[in-house]
């Protein structure tokens, strides 16, 4: 008797199983073919602006001729690096932007949360719309023109601040030219600028959490702050986590517009960061390959951090981007 076949005892063989992914993969393809339309502007951005500018990091191993071109110029090494770590504004630039990133992350990073769960307590819908409307348009402010009100704003003459300060007898301060003024300025504007867009987040992570356990806790006698501590930050908690793990993997990043808009020489002790020492050392100076090799720095930094911040999140509360 000849021995059933592999399909006759229910099990298909392995050319056949590939042909049923192919067919499955091209069926599900066409039947989403408008997603898959749609993602391709923003593969093609990631693609352009993102993955191919890397083969410019050997850029940092080089030293750069204008004449040769990239790959005709001279290999260096390591000595750009060697240079940047015996440079004496290096340690200036990188404690500059730590600090200014941890400044934004205890006072910025907490702002939006903050406000997403106040604003989820406004019962007046008309009200709680009006609010988010007004609150979200600074964040459509460019910053050059931010930069311009916060000028004026402190200006020593005719600046609001200032004359805030001068009505209570004290001299107009000049803050814009005080280093230690400078990293609270930069902060304050960011958060102003940012807070009422980031709440978006947060708020739609809340429609999330079930309306029956609002129910249940009111129920049982929870007051509002009960309410808000027990179950909505937990609701949102992996968000926040997310979040937070993406804003340390970003702490040398602190953003050039704000900081090249509102510093000068005289702040450089404090406001000098990571993105306006390459442009000055790289565009004004140019040396590229040396400004190359900050930014290949900055960025390895950068990776280390969301690495290890992702498993410390993932050791301590379970939750983690991957």
């Amino acid at each position: 008797m000849a021995q059933p076949n592999s399909e006759m005892k229910g099990i298909m063989p392995p050319e056949r199983i590939i042909t049923v992914k192919k067919e499955s993969f091209l069926k599900h393809l066409v039947k989403n073919k408008w997603l898959y339309i749609f993602l391709i502007p923003g593969l093609l951005y990631f693609l352009v602006f993102k993955y191919v500018p890397m083969f410019g990091i050997v850029i940092a191993f080089k030293q750069l001729s204008i004449v040769k071109g990239i790959w005709g110029s001279d290999w260096v090494g390591l000595a750009n690096f060697e240079t940047l770590f015996s440079s004496s504004h290096f340690l200036r630039v990188l404690r500059n932007s730590i600090l200014l990133s941890v400044y934004q992350i205890i006072f910025g990073f907490p702002a939006p949360i903050i406000l997403a769960l106040m604003l989820n307590e406004i019962r007046q819908i008309a009200f709680k719309r009006i609010s988010q409307t007004i609150l979200y348009l600074p964040h459509f402010i460019s910053w050059v023109v931010l930069a311009g009100i916060v000028i004026n704003f402190l200006s020593p003459t005719t600046g609001i601040a200032n004359q805030i300060v001068t009505a209570f007898g004290h001299e107009p301060i000049k803050f814009l030219q005080e280093p230690e003024y400078f990293r609270s300025i930069i902060v304050s504007a960011e958060i102003w600028k940012s807070v009422g867009w980031g709440t978006i987040i947060y708020l739609a992570a809340m429609t999330g959490v079930d309306p029956t356990l609002y129910e249940s806790a009111k129920i049982d006698g929870a007051s509002r702050m009960q309410r808000i501590y027990y179950i909505t930050i937990p609701g949102i908690a992996t968000t926040i986590v997310i979040l937070l793990l993406l804003n340390l993997g970003n702490i040398l990043d602190n953003g050039f517009d704000q900081v090249f808009l509102l510093y000068n020489p005289v702040t450089y002790e404090t406001g000098d960061i990571f993105e306006t020492y390459t442009y000055r050392i790289g565009l004004q100076d140019g040396r590229m390959s040396y400004a190359t090799a900050v930014g290949l720095f900055k960025s390895a930094v950068g990776f280390i951090l969301i690495i290890s911040s992702n498993y410390a999140a993932r050791a301590i509360s379970g939750k983690s981007i991957w």
